[in-house]
């Protein structure tokens, strides 16, 4: 009896797992790519979100953080550019280094993107107690590490 419950909570999180990384993207540009903001992707708006609305960060700030090629960023953060959500300037001290701010449009789009990542979390954590809360997180950052120990 205990051996067919696991089995069918293997395939119960199995199945909800597959359909979460499958849907994800579709459901995240479904909520966010609309009017404002329709002329950007998903990913773009990952870029705002990394680009942020702290301090100035470096263009290898950025690329550490999203886990991407400084080609594959410089290609992004010239189209957030070009469409006016990004801002690049090169340091006062070290001219190589190449800083990218936020423009208004872009702290309108990151303000977008937080908004429906807190009511994602906010839909997830509605009904749960403290102590599912508790396990949920748990649970989650141990998908994290087995998430990272692949990108290794």
């Amino acid at each position: 009896m205990c051996q067919n419950r696991m089995q069918d909570n293997y395939n119960i999180l199995n199945s909800i797992l597959v359909n979460l990384f499958n849907d994800i993207m579709g459901i995240e540009e479904k909520a966010l790519i609309v009017g404002e903001f329709s002329d950007i992707s998903v990913t773009d708006m990952h870029i705002i979100e990394a680009v942020g609305i702290g301090e100035p960060r470096t263009m290898s700030q950025i690329s550490k953080l999203l886990d991407v090629t400084m080609g594959t960023l410089t290609i992004g953060i010239n189209g957030l550019v070009k469409k006016g959500y990004v801002e690049r300037r090169r340091g006062e001290k070290d001219k190589r280094v190449v800083y990218a701010t936020l423009t208004d449009k872009g702290h309108r789009a990151y303000a977008h993107h937080m908004h429906f990542h807190r009511n994602m979390v906010e839909a997830v954590m509605r009904d749960l107690s403290d102590d599912e809360a508790e396990i949920l997180v748990r649970t989650l950052k141990k998908l994290d590490g087995f998430f990272e120990e692949i990108k290794r």
